[in-house]
């Protein structure tokens, strides 16, 4: 038997969480108590407590199904760990460990790699004592099924405009910002993004979708440093200058539903551009989709096969 440690990042399971998260998100430092609260009050905004947890299980439980669908090839089993909560990457490991699996490829739920963000999960991999052998899937932006669903769900959202203002929306696609430091180290996040994009705009083209496109960074932590932009905010205001009246968002750095999409674009930006007369809506995220996820059962397959033969 084959593991698959599925991870995500992790978030608090109620409002008496927020705290303790965020010190372990900011790595024991503590947090000042009006970030806390700022934080605890964007939570209450979308239900008091983060649902990845249930997302990342149910995102699992998919591959594990598409995985199990395969005639042929080694028996895989899938574990889910969270890089900043419970249950943690660390005790995934401890379970595999207890079911005996010895060989395991993982598998983080962002398709883009950054040494900032997917790198410090396979860190966390590989300082944790465990008997299994993790081979990682470090990127998966251009998985086709991914990008499909891109765009089909862009399509469908556009028809949610009001009538004959169809091809007028303006397509801007998000991702998390990073800091801007991960520049010096020539990190690909950034061309991984555009060539999200690229592809998805190219399969929208194929179907005679021509709107504009363009594209923002969101969720830029409050740290000093400067942070990776332009900043979704600020490209709103400048759409609305320029006579944008509609703005579809697509946010192609998440694949499920969490804060950064159900607060930071749900409430915070869709705010903003209500009070800019600005029409905004957003696509579903991918959560769970049978295609993406039958798409990562055949990139696990491929990389134990191929971590086999070396």
């Amino acid at each position: 038997m084959i593991g698959v440690l599925v991870m995500a990042y992790g978030g608090p399971d109620s409002l008496d969480d927020i705290e303790p998260y965020l010190l372990d998100v900011r790595g024991g430092r503590p947090t000042n108590p009006s970030m806390v609260e700022e934080m605890r009050e964007r939570y209450r905004q979308i239900g008091g407590r983060s649902p990845i947890l249930e997302r990342t299980q149910a995102q699992a439980q998919g591959l594990q199904h598409a995985l199990d669908a395969s005639p042929s090839g080694p028996a895989f089993r899938c574990f889910v760990g969270m890089r900043h909560w419970t249950p943690r990457i660390e005790t995934a490991l401890r379970d595999m460990d207890r079911a005996g699996v010895s060989q395991a490829v993982g598998l983080v739920m962002a398709p883009h790699y950054s040494r900032m963000s997917i790198g410090a999960y396979f860190k966390k991999v590989a300082e944790a004592e465990s008997g299994a052998d993790v081979v990682p899937i470090e990127r998966w932006h251009l998985l086709p099924e991914l990008t499909t669903l891109l765009a089909q769900r862009i399509t469908a959202t556009l028809d949610e405009f009001p009538g004959g203002s169809r091809e007028e929306v303006h397509i801007l696609f998000t991702a998390h910002s990073l800091p801007e430091r991960i520049l010096e180290w020539n990190d690909p996040y950034p061309d991984e993004l555009q060539a999200t994009v690229h592809a998805v705009v190219g399969r929208l083209r194929d179907t005679s979708v021509q709107n504009d496109f363009g594209f923002a960074y969101q969720s830029a932590a409050m740290t000093p440093g400067r942070w990776l932009g332009p900043d979704v905010r600020g490209v709103v205001m400048q759409l609305h200058e320029e006579g944008v009246a509609g703005v579809l968002v697509v946010p192609i750095g998440f694949t499920s539903d969490h804060v950064e999409i159900l607060y930071d674009i749900d409430v915070e930006l869709a705010r903003h551009a209500s009070a800019l007369g600005i029409a905004l809506r957003r696509i579903p995220m991918m959560n769970d989709d049978q295609a993406v996820m039958a798409g990562l059962a055949r990139l696990v397959r491929e990389r134990a096969t191929a971590a086999a033969r070396v």
